[in-house]
């Protein structure tokens, strides 16, 4: 009994900081004016123009990270329209892909993606 009085206070503590750590870019603008969150231990950035969907990838101290080595789809979903849209290294620092048709104003946006650090993870924009 004793040890579990210890334990789960310290699981808490445990949890919120995890939860601290895991902050929200949401309502943040990124260097290049689009929508920030975090991902796969990176901060990502969408910038969407016309059919062109762009990925920025910045660490921790907001430097821009290399994507060599990384992969990433989106999925957009607009209505009842779904399309999936493979990203690939472009430059140094972004991973691109082009839809099939321009993007709604309302289109919901998941990322997933893979780092060449083998850490992966979805967001939705």
């Amino acid at each position: 009994m004793r040890r579990l009085l210890l334990t789960v206070p310290l699981l808490l503590w445990t949890g919120l900081a995890f939860a601290q750590h895991q902050h929200n870019h949401a309502n943040m603008k990124g260097p290049n004016g689009g929508k920030m969150q975090d991902v796969a231990g990176i901060h990502a950035e969408l910038i969407v123009n016309d059919r062109t969907i762009t990925i920025y990838a910045f660490g921790e101290d907001s430097k821009a990270l290399s994507t060599k080595g990384y992969s990433g789809s989106v999925l957009i979903v607009s209505g009842g329209n779904r399309e999936t849209v493979q990203l690939t290294p472009t430059g140094e620092t972004a991973l691109k892909g082009e839809a099939k048709n321009r993007l709604a104003p309302d289109a919901a946006i998941t990322l997933v993606i893979k780092t060449d650090a083998g850490k992966s993870g979805q967001v939705k924009f």
